[in-house]
């Protein structure tokens, strides 16, 4: 039986839990569901730089996984906005993408997605101070924790990528083994403040962070700043 990868791309800068949560999700998967193995992808095996104290490292070169059955890209601030402009990123997912069951991002990553031209006329999602740029990147913004356009997977901010992680792992192997991934790993939040009241988001503090990231990122990218900052 041929093996499908499930490949989650590394790159400088990231935000740990948009990889690490989902990446712990999945990498049950191969237990329950032989025939699916998980990897971390990046341009080298070399450690890369986080936006935490923590370094993370690849298991596997782009080149070593050119076709992975599953593709998920995480996101970050002003990082993510340069990676948009990593023509090698941006290459290798083009490519995994002509032959990928899924393609997915979470949080920011779904820019990345965007710039390599993944999001075209469909819906996605992204974390919710960065929605509006998704339709300068010609998707369709919908505000939602995760988002399914065919094989487009795309999730909302950080820990929204545990939630996809779990639909994903539905759509793969079933809701009963999805199911008794939750279980695994405990995932039942019960955040100390309650829901979040979206009332009451604070869209004037991250205004200005959000606009500093992309003007960093992609300083080196005008014609793209340009289109993402209006």
């Amino acid at each position: 039986m041929e093996t499908k990868t499930i490949a989650f791309v590394l790159y400088p800068g990231l935000t740990p839990l948009d990889l690490v949560g989902p990446l712990q999700v999945l990498s049950v998967l191969p237990v329950v569901l032989p025939g699916y193995e998980v990897a971390v992808v990046g341009e080298t095996r070399e450690p890369v730089v986080t936006d935490t104290p923590v370094r993370l490292a690849p298991s596997h070169t782009f080149a070593e996984v050119p076709d992975p059955a599953v593709v998920l890209v995480p996101g970050g601030l002003a990082p993510t906005m340069k990676a948009m402009t990593d023509e090698t990123l941006l290459s290798y997912l083009r490519r995994a993408a002509v032959n990928a069951d899924v393609v997915g991002s979470v949080c920011t990553g779904s820019l990345i997605l965007g710039a390599a031209g993944l999001l075209e006329g469909r819906e996605a999602t992204t974390h919710w101070a960065f929605l509006e740029q998704l339709a300068a990147l010609d998707a369709k913004p919908v505000r939602r924790r995760w988002v399914e356009d065919g094989r487009v997977f795309t999730a909302a901010g950080v820990s929204a990528g545990i939630d996809l992680a779990l639909h994903l792992v539905r759509t793969l192997a079933g809701e009963d083994v999805a199911r008794q991934v939750q279980f695994g790993i405990e995932y039942d939040p019960e955040p100390p403040f309650g829901p979040l009241d979206w009332a009451a988001a604070p869209h004037e503090f991250w205004a200005p962070l959000r606009r500093a990231a992309l003007e960093e990122g992609l300083a080196g990218s005008p014609e793209l700043s340009a289109r993402l900052l209006g």
